[in-house]
């Protein structure tokens, strides 16, 4: 899924290097997820689960995720 992996993608490159333990935990819990799901989190279809919301939202942000 070309789109995901842009998200994810960008996410790694702007704001991995500086997230924090936290942070990094749930994305890589996020990884385990099918990526349709994933995908539907990102695009609202889904809400995401209370864990994932904060980074979700961060992932999917216009505004470049500057800390």
């Amino acid at each position: 899924m070309k789109e995901l992996d842009i998200l994810l993608e960008r996410y790694v490159d702007r704001d991995w290097p500086s997230a924090p333990p936290e942070e990094r935990a749930a994305f890589l819990g996020l990884l385990e997820v099918q990526d349709p799901l994933i995908y539907a989190y990102c695009l609202g279809s889904t809400p995401a689960p209370d864990h994932l919301m904060a980074l979700v939202a961060r992932i999917t942000s216009h505004g470049g995720g500057e800390r």
